[in-house]
């Protein structure tokens, strides 16, 4: 992670959920992340669906799309049909939900005018009633801000590089199962060679 933005919302993330694999969402307290938030996000995911939309979003990150994101599907900010997107931000949103650990992305954005932006993308697990496939807590940071902020919009995004945090490597598209499989437990899932191994014995191949 290079943005200070993603550093302290990992970080805040990462005290929260202490030994489980992620926190509530619930326990998120905003005023303690409140210099975060013009950044952050949170998605709802609908796995049957394939689909996540926000939840909420930043003030500056609406600025960036010039448009309010409440409501707005995820797949919409990479200038995406939720279609269209099953190898670019629903493969992000899979890995997170599925194996319960964090992913952090850099990624370009594009305006009409040709303008550019580098961003870091942070997606991380949230519990929502006990499951691990219902919210996500995110943010999506600017390197710099640009002068046009707010002026010129971003209409696509597209991915320049893509790390997982936690202790599983990020599968290839042809491991993905076509339906999501069942939460994850709150214990960490830990490796065993090629697999990963979670509460109550499920296998998942890595």
């Amino acid at each position: 992670m290079k943005h200070p933005t993603s550093r302290l919302l990992h970080a805040y993330w990462d005290r929260l959920r202490g030994e489980r694999a992620a926190p509530e969402r619930s326990e998120i307290e905003p005023g303690e992340i409140r210099n975060l938030l013009a950044d952050s996000l949170i998605l709802e995911i609908e796995p049957q669906r394939r689909h996540a939309s926000v939840r909420l979003a930043g003030t500056r990150l609406c600025a960036l799309f010039g448009r309010e994101l409440r409501g707005s599907a995820f797949s919409d900010l990479w200038g995406m049909s939720d279609g269209d997107a099953a190898q670019g931000p629903w493969r992000l949103v899979e890995t997170v939900a599925m194996d319960t650990v964090g992913v952090v992305a850099g990624l370009r954005g594009h305006t009409a005018r040709d303008g550019t932006i580098d961003l870091e993308l942070l997606l991380l697990p949230l519990r929502h009633r006990g499951r691990t496939q219902a919210r996500m807590l995110g943010a999506l940071s600017p390197h710099c801000v640009p002068p046009w902020l707010g002026l010129h919009p971003v209409i696509r995004l597209e991915a320049t590089s893509l790390r997982m945090l936690g202790p599983a490597a990020i599968p290839d598209a042809s491991d993905l199962p076509a339906d999501m499989p069942a939460a994850a437990n709150d214990p960490l899932p830990v490796r065993r060679g090629h697999l990963m191994v979670h509460e109550g014995g499920r296998l998942q191949r890595t």
